[in-house]
């Protein structure tokens, strides 16, 4: 049974509607902030949203000395993933194997999620700024998902250009982006809904020359 991926497009809390598509009662939540070096706030922040919250919170560092990152993260059945630098977190992760422990969360049942960086890893290419402050397209991401993906889509002015380009001229592949606020579920590889914090935030299908809105879903708050 495979799994569901929820990529976010950035700013956001989605933790009630995330743990309330996983298939497990008491969920184990691994967050991995290997995208922001993992940065101790980011950490403290993720044990904060989860306090309280009936599932099992734990997380993977990668830098230091880390033991057996892998198969911790294996263990999880829902995963979070941090934003920050997409272009490291892929490297780091394949380093460690935590690509392929990756798949085998979300090869049985288990949900994968994330927001910026945390989206990008997902699909086959995406356009960041992992290499300075121009953005750039990456075609190095795990491909669970086909095509690509621009999180921040409204949120940063350049963005929205950017993608439009690098899609219109064939280097990215046709794909997805998710404003501020805004997220797209997978079931499997199907993108089955969008939801929504905000009203207004929504999610587009991105072609050459085309760009479709799709209808969000608002969550309650």
């Amino acid at each position: 049974m495979t799994g569901r991926i929820l990529a976010c497009g950035g700013d956001g809390d989605f933790t009630d509607f995330l743990l309330g598509i996983s298939a497990t009662e008491q969920p184990r939540v691994c967050f991995l902030p290997t995208a922001c070096a993992d940065e101790p706030a980011r950490v403290v922040r993720f044990y904060e949203r989860l306090r309280g919250v009936r599932c099992d919170a734990y997380h993977v560092a990668v830098f230091g000395t880390p033991d057996a990152p892998a198969d911790r993260v294996s263990e999880a059945d829902v995963v979070w993933v941090s934003g920050g630098n997409t272009a490291n977190l892929l490297a780091l992760w394949r380093v460690h194997g935590i690509d392929g422990a990756l798949r085998e969360v979300w090869s049985r049942g288990g949900v994968l999620a994330g927001s910026s960086a945390g989206a990008n890893c997902w699909f086959e290419s995406c356009v960041t700024d992992s290499f300075g402050l121009q953005l750039r397209p990456l075609a190095d991401g795990l491909a669970l998902l086909a095509g690509s993906f621009c999180p921040h889509y409204d949120g940063e002015e350049l963005r929205r250009p950017a993608y439009a380009r690098l899609v219109g001229e064939g280097v990215l592949a046709p794909g997805v982006a998710c404003d501020e606020f805004a997220a797209v579920l997978y079931e499997g590889t199907e993108l089955v809904e969008v939801v929504s914090l905000r009203p207004g935030s929504r999610a587009y299908r991105v072609s050459p020359g085309s760009e479709e809105a799709l209808d969000a879903r608002l969550l309650r708050l």
